[in-house]
């Protein structure tokens, strides 16, 4: 049996901890100024799922189901948090689907987790269908190579993420003011506008708007990383 990778993940920062679930591959590329920014109330550790960003980008790509990434995240969690603690979580995309699905396994760990447009199409009454359509707009010939000298993050995420992530089925209801679905604003009109509404609404969680667009974490880190620290303090001073 091969041996499991070790969970690769960044820390920086002081605070209560919070978990960063990146999208696409989970590649962090681009997050330093959102988290320099948290990093000034919080202990950010910045969760690198498939280790694209510590030596593995190129090489044959393990752990492609959502329960990998969550359960990872969940080791993590369990390195950094002190006995009895508790986590802030936020993913963007892809990594909000890990994220819902950390909440579903490990609630007890986790004070608050924010699942920004994470694409759970699947929620949707007319699910397959956006599927079809979100994977055609994003995929296609010509994709960049996923293995290889020349890989690129984006290219592990067509090759290996995009389909069975999008293919996940969430079926739980979160604990009571602790999940928060956000959209950004920029995203009104669009598919994962939509979702995000339906998705808090079939989980029991509460909606909201962050700043920018879907890559309003890189677009915005400013003002993205303002807003997602006041919904995680807004939510401590409401469960005190």
């Amino acid at each position: 049996m091969t041996e499991p990778l070790p969970d690769a993940y960044d820390v920086r920062g002081s605070g209560p901890v919070l978990l960063l679930v990146p999208g696409g591959a989970g590649h962090p590329m681009g997050l330093g100024p959102l988290t320099e920014r948290l990093s000034a109330r919080f202990t950010v550790v910045t969760y690198d799922p498939l280790g694209l960003a510590h030596g593995r980008l190129g090489l044959p790509v393990a752990g492609r189901r959502v329960a990998d990434w969550s359960e990872g995240a969940h080791r993590v969690l369990e390195t950094v948090l002190p006995a009895g603690g508790s986590a802030y979580v936020c993913g963007t995309s892809s990594g909000g689907i890990a994220a819902l699905d950390l909440l579903a396994r490990h609630p007890r760990r986790l004070a608050h987790v924010v699942a920004h447009e994470p694409p759970c199409v699947t929620l949707l009454p007319d699910g397959a269908e956006r599927r079809a359509e979100l994977i055609g707009q994003l995929d296609g010939p010509g994709r960049p190579p996923a293995e290889g000298a020349s890989a690129t993050p984006m290219g592990v995420f067509l090759a290996h993420v995009l389909r069975p992530f999008t293919a996940h089925t969430h079926a739980f209801t979160a604990p009571p003011g602790r999940l928060t679905v956000a959209a950004g604003t920029a995203s009104r009109g669009q598919l994962l506008h939509r979702t995000a509404e339906v998705t808090a609404g079939r989980l029991g969680g509460a909606f909201a708007e962050f700043p920018g667009g879907h890559l309003g974490t890189l677009d915005h880190p400013l003002e993205f990383a303002d807003r997602l620290a006041d919904t995680f303090l807004s939510s401590a001073r409401t469960s005190a």
